[in-house]
């Protein structure tokens, strides 16, 4: 008896059918599979087929020896790949996080700085908030993060690689959407959308500059990530501030003006913990430079 065997008879139940068994799961002849049924029955020594008009069907002893013969298949096939694990030793990990929506504009770059290092590591990407990115890095469950600079995370350190200007985001048919540049007070008396504390350091950053503009920030709708934004402000056809790289998601209905004056801006940074001895890590770290030169 061969692996073979196994593999034709698990095809054969599975299917019920020895014709779609042969042409569609094992590339063979029919009559070529019904002999390797028959040399099999022989040497288990029992009928394990019946065959009938609607196709096979398992005896009693088939369904037995079905699951031990698919049982025996995976464990053969958990071998292989143990030994595979044990020829080529699991490649060290590093964990990359992003601000969601960051990605489109700084994996290639973060990618570019890891180039001579890809063939040797295995990389993981996943986007979100900051504050779980911060959370992530705490846990180590990340190596690195794109993210804002989150309070009271002593044990986290952050490099700026950006400052990112705020810019008024605005249904495409507002009245303020043929000016060049929008004056924040002239967004006073429009339906303000706020940022919720799924964001808090941009919440803070945006009820700063409207307190220092003598506006009360009281926002009739809060946002709880880009997509909603987006949804809000097209369906509410209110306005709200966001930061420079929310050009990247604007729908036909949706634009974005700078801010007349000097524009508020948000630091984008990459965050790690400090107690993170990986040397891709230091190797990344070294290379920031790199990673800011081509803006």
């Amino acid at each position: 008896m061969e692996l073979r065997h196994l593999r034709y008879f698990v095809a054969v139940a599975e299917e019920g059918n020895l014709t779609v068994a042969a042409e569609q799961r094992l590339h063979t002849a029919q009559p070529s599979l019904s002999r390797q049924m028959r040399d099999l029955e022989n040497e288990v020594g029992v009928q394990l087929l019946r065959r009938s008009a609607r196709g096979v069907e398992l005896t009693a002893a088939g369904k037995v020896y079905f699951d031990h013969a698919r049982l025996l298949l995976h464990q053969v096939e958990a071998a292989g790949e143990a030994a595979r694990r044990a020829a080529s030793p699991a490649r060290p990990l590093f964990a990359l996080g992003f601000l969601t929506g960051q990605e489109m504009d700084w994996l290639p770059k973060a990618m570019s700085i890891l180039r001579d290092e890809l063939p040797n590591i295995d990389v993981t990407v996943s986007s979100q908030d900051s504050p779980p990115l911060a959370d992530a890095l705490m846990r180590r469950k990340l190596d690195l993060a794109f993210m804002r600079p989150e309070a009271q995370m002593p044990d986290l350190e952050y490099k700026v690689i950006v400052k990112e200007p705020l810019v008024v985001v605005l249904p495409r048919d507002h009245r303020l959407a043929s000016c060049d540049t929008i004056a924040v007070q002239d967004i006073v008396d429009e339906i303000f959308l706020g940022m919720s504390e799924s964001a808090p350091t941009l919440q803070v950053v945006i009820n700063d500059y409207l307190r220092q503009a003598g506006i009360d920030p009281r926002p009739a709708h809060k946002v709880k990530n880009i997509a909603m934004l987006m949804s809000l402000v097209a369906s509410t056809r209110g306005v709200t501030l966001a930061p420079a790289y929310a050009k990247n998601f604007l729908p036909s209905s949706v634009i974005s003006r700078p801010l007349a004056g000097p524009a508020p801006t948000i630091d984008l940074v990459v965050g790690y913990n400090k107690a993170n001895t990986s040397s891709t890590l230091q190797l990344f770290l070294s290379r920031l430079d790199g990673l800011t030169s081509s803006d």
